[in-house]
């Protein structure tokens, strides 16, 4: 193939803007779009699901209003047909990647139950009405197989909404209502089927006065049937087998349901208080502690109002273990998102990498300070500085009431003190008394996580210790020669250290000689070794001496040697 047709057919592979515009259509299944069409077939479903089950049990209801159920019937048959569609037009993920080709998701989806379900809920069972008649809704009972498109909608609401707790007992209480409504229809049928006012589990007779009418007859089978299935009130007793058969069925569905609803309720109860767990912190086990420590009261109360104020108020104080399950990077863009701001308006921080800044903000620790609470004192050692999100704090003299100064939102301090500066006269130790005049909400960020993210940045380091120098000479805190004298120290000390590296190398590089001087002496002395092990070989065996016998018999030792010799020429040996 010539290089001109690769070309031409790398060209052609490519997608051409018409292809461009036939993928626009496809939808996102985490998307805003796919979402909102979910909700839009949550009605066509509901309606599928409440309204045929109650039109064939109760034919006035049927009878009245025939035009609309036609025109609502064929509205929800319409929604269904789109949601065929908009199957063909939904992607999804392969390998993490979306795909939005048509040909693709096409043979994925008709390779599906999905699939077979939707058709098998648009089969036209209403070409029976042209025999049975209009009124004959319960040809209709296919639509409930797109049922799974309304548990789809649910699941995902409840993980978009803030309230999902919320959105759980919603749910639950309509499920409720759905099974008490057909087993309401249920029991009308039945009643019908038997006899109206045969006994007095059924329906009462529709002759007498009041029964007649549609909504007492919904009404009275919702009320007979919520009885049974919360088994909360007294019921007639059944008669006839059927209506025994009734009652088991519903005692049966009431004893699941009821331990359904347990399970649910508890499972609400126990996220909402292991939500209130990790977003506030937990006040009994400090109640406790005061109590048999014999705290005193007002310390007691003090604390007690802090708490108060964390709930009422909903500040968070632990958002690193919040977010702790997000990925670094993501838990990374949600606090630049919300703490970025605050973090900028530092002096020091200003014109810093914004990596930099993104590692700084997960360092961020929020704090809460109650009325009258002193933040720092003066004399104490600065290892943290702050940040003010919201509330007021005063700069007062040793007496605790003299104000020097108010600080406000969007303020901060004790910045200088988390940054080593030459010459710095007041030693990294604060110089005011800072106290919250109301609940004030600070972000703190300590020097060591300030020094830990620095290690990775020396040239904003640099920058930061310049502008710390800054504000120290404007403060007339910076001994110039006590910094010049440091500076000298520290490049003393760093020659030295260079002098001493040097040494170091010149050392190792002396004895990598002498360890390979040794290791050529042992290798030649292995060698001479080896050669007089091989000449040694060649060299004869020296004859033992013979041995007198010790019972003075005749003279029969001879040497090993001897022997074999003797052996060689034939001679026996004595036996």
């Amino acid at each position: 193939m010539s290089q001109d047709s690769k070309v031409k057919t790398t060209e052609s592979s490519l997608p051409t803007p018409s292809k461009a515009r036939k993928s626009l259509p496809v939808l996102d299944p985490s998307g805003d779009y796919y979402y909102w069409w979910l909700n839009t077939m949550v009605f066509p479903v509901m309606y599928n699901l409440i309204i045929i089950v109650c039109r064939a049990c109760f034919p006035d209801l049927q009878h009245g209003y025939l035009v609309a159920w036609l025109v609502l019937d064929y509205t929800s048959d319409l929604l269904y047909l789109l949601d065929i569609v908009v199957h063909f037009h939904t992607g999804f993920l392969e390998q993490g990647i979306l795909v939005v080709d048509k040909g693709r998701i096409s043979s994925r989806y008709v390779r599906t139950w999905s699939f077979l379900l939707d058709l098998a809920s648009l089969a036209p069972t209403d070409l029976a009405y042209m025999r049975l008649g209009p009124h004959t809704p319960m040809l209709r009972l296919n639509r409930f197989l797109r049922a799974p498109r309304l548990f789809e909608a649910f699941d995902r609401t409840e993980t978009r909404t803030a309230y999902p707790n919320a959105f759980r007992i919603t749910k639950l209480m309509l499920y409720i209502f759905v099974v008490i409504h057909w087993n309401s229809c249920l029991y009308f049928a039945l009643s019908q089927y038997l006899g109206f006012g045969r006994d007095a589990w059924v329906y009462p007779d529709p002759a007498l006065p009041g029964f007649e009418r549609l909504r007492r007859q919904y009404l009275y089978s919702f009320y007979f049937s919520t009885l049974i299935l919360t088994t909360v009130g007294d019921t007639p007793l059944p008669a006839r087998e059927e209506e025994y058969l009734f009652m088991v069925g519903d005692f049966l569905l009431a004893v699941m349901g009821f331990a359904t609803i347990m399970g649910s309720m508890s499972s609400v109860i126990y996220n909402m208080n292991t939500a209130d767990a990790a977003f506030y912190p937990d006040h009994a086990l400090v109640k406790k502690y005061m109590k048999l420590q014999h705290v005193n009261r007002r310390l007691e109360r003090r604390v007690i109002d802090w708490y108060q104020h964390l709930q009422i108020n909903k500040k968070m104080t632990n958002e690193v273990a919040i977010l702790q399950h997000l990925p670094e990077r993501l838990r990374a863009e949600v606090a630049v998102s919300v703490h970025l701001s605050t973090l900028s308006r530092v002096q020091i921080f200003q014109n810093c990498e914004a990596s930099l800044l993104e590692e700084l903000v997960l360092k961020l620790q929020p704090q809460t300070y109650s009325p009258g609470e002193y933040v720092c004192r003066k004399g104490d050692i600065g290892r943290e500085m702050y940040i003010i999100r919201e509330g007021q704090l005063a700069v007062v003299a040793d007496d605790g009431v003299t104000q020097y100064a108010v600080l406000g939102a969007g303020l901060y301090f004790g910045e200088i003190s988390i940054i080593n500066i030459k010459g710095n006269m007041s030693g990294n130790r604060r110089t005011a008394n800072i106290k919250s005049l109301g609940y004030s909400d600070l972000f703190c960020l300590s020097k060591e996580d300030l020094r830990e993210v620095l290690s990775e940045y020396p040239q904003a380091q640099a920058v930061m210790e310049e502008k710390g120098r800054e504000i120290l000479l404007k403060m007339n805190k910076l001994d110039v020669n006590a910094e010049a004298a440091e500076i000298a120290l520290q490049e003393a000390t760093e020659s030295r250290l260079q002098g001493l590296d040097q040494q170091l190398d010149d050392l190792q590089t002396k004895f990598a000689r002498l360890l390979a001087e040794l290791e050529s002496s042992a290798l030649k002395i292995a060698y001479r070794i080896e050669r007089l092990e091989w000449q040694t070989r060649e060299w004869p065996m020296p004859e033992e001496p013979a041995e007198a016998n010790d019972e003075g018999g005749s003279g029969e030792g001879t040497s090993k040697g001897g022997e074999n010799r003797a052996g060689q020429e034939g001679t026996p040996g004595p036996e």
